[in-house]
Order: structure tokens, then C-alpha cells, then sequence
């Protein structure tokens, strides 16, 4: 069964286009570990709620927009397998290295967590 990795961040406004070419290096990655399918989406619609909402999960400040992002695997076993390789990574693929491919957002604030569907169609 699918399995999926969801991402909520708050870019700086002015970074869009950084955090494009950031998203494309590293999305890569995550191809070739077996992801069958990765979107980044910028911020559009995303209203203001009452009690809670996006923007305010992230902190997200005036100038900046939330990003919504989610990396599809085939099964959770592939995406563990894929996460267990992202250490090494690190070391060793500029791509995943944050002194050559830094994030132009506060990573402090995303939140990031794994899923399993429950409702496809």
C-alpha cells in the first residue's frame, strides 16, 4: 500500500524562486530512492481561521507564504528505506548537502510527518 510523507514550511516570499530550484535539486533524490511522485505547492488560498490554520502551524510571518508538500511512495517500506540513505546523503550528494543546497527557509518551523491512505480514489 502507498505511503505518504507531508510537509508544511513557511518560505520567505522573496525566496520563491530559490525555493523552487532548492525543491528540484533535492526532490531528485527522492525519485531515485522510489518516490512515484513528489509536489511542492505554493501558497494561494490559504485563509486565516479562527482557531487555527496554516500559517499560523508555521509561524508563518506577513512575508512569508506557506508551502504545502507531500512525496508519494509506493509502500512504507520503500520510503524507510529511502529515508535510511538520506544520512549518507548528506555527505555525500550536493544535492541533500545544506552548506550546497541550503534551505531558504526556517527549517525550525517545518513540520513534516509519514502517512498511511486511508481514502483513495
Amino acid at each position: 500500500m502507498a505511503y505518504v510523507d507531508g510537509f508544511l514550511i513557511a518560505v520567505p516570499t522573496a525566496n520563491r524562486q530559490k525555493f523552487i530550484d532548492h525543491a528540484n535539486n533535492a526532490n531528485t533524490v527522492f525519485m531515485e530512492l522510489g518516490a512515484t511522485r513528489v509536489l511542492e505547492c505554493w501558497g494561494d488560498d490559504v485563509p486565516t481561521g479562527e482557531t487555527t490554520d496554516f500559517r499560523r502551524a508555521v509561524k508563518a510571518k506577513d512575508d512569508e507564504t506557506v508551502v504545502f508538500s507531500w512525496v508519494e511512495w509506493p509502500d512504507k517500506a520503500t520510503r524507510d528505506a529511502a529515508m535510511a540513505k538520506l544520512t549518507e546523503l548528506m555527505k555525500t550528494d550536493d544535492r541533500m548537502n545544506p552548506e550546497k543546497n541550503p534551505m531558504p527557509f526556517d527549517g525550525k518551523r517545518l513540520i513534516y510527518g509519514g502517512f498511511q491512505p486511508v481514502v483513495v480514489l
